[in-house]
């Protein structure tokens, strides 16, 4: 059985909760879309849910912001 995870094992990687969530469900719908279609749980082996969380724990997954999308446009408009 793996490890429960708590919120502080994910402070230092996001910086709000939301945003781990909202990170987390995409990865997890993206593994659920490109697994074989078995019978549950059984035949998957595990959670996506808990594969997306361990890849965030990783430091596997990263994730941009509506700020740091701004400034690298920014970046690009002044190379150009």
């Amino acid at each position: 059985m793996p490890t429960p995870y708590c919120v502080d094992d994910f402070k230092d990687k996001f910086d709000s909760l939301y945003r781990l969530v909202i990170v987390a469900a995409k990865r997890t719908n993206q593994v659920t879309k490109h697994e074989s279609h078995g019978f549950g749980a059984a035949a998957r082996g595990r959670k996506s849910t808990i594969t997306a969380l361990e890849e965030v724990i990783d430091g596997k997954l990263t994730f941009t912001t509506a700020e740091d999308e701004v400034y690298f446009n920014e970046d690009e408009a002044s190379e150009d």
